[in-house]
């Protein structure tokens, strides 16, 4: 498994433990006992700040990519597909 996929396979499993922290989160609220405890309020942002890294990654990776030859098309390829 290459670097990309790896990134992406962290990026969908952080996005689960996000999903659960936050709503973990939502049900500390609304179970009424008072103020939920710092580390269940504070507990989304450490997959969040992942989240953000990975996100980002994945997001250039594609800019990144045409630079060195990666999946771009070549220009002929695509002049030719937009005159017919």
């Amino acid at each position: 498994m290459n670097w990309n996929k790896w990134v992406r396979q962290i990026h969908r499993w952080v996005s689960i433990a996000f999903t659960v922290t936050v709503i973990a989160n939502f049900v500390a609220l609304a179970r009424g006992t008072g103020m939920p405890p710092p580390w269940v309020t504070y507990s989304p942002l450490l997959p969040l700040a992942l989240l953000l890294f990975t996100g980002l990654y994945l997001f250039v990776l594609p800019y990144t990519t045409k630079g060195r030859g990666g999946r771009a098309e070549p220009r002929e390829n695509l002049s030719s597909r937009m005159r017919t």
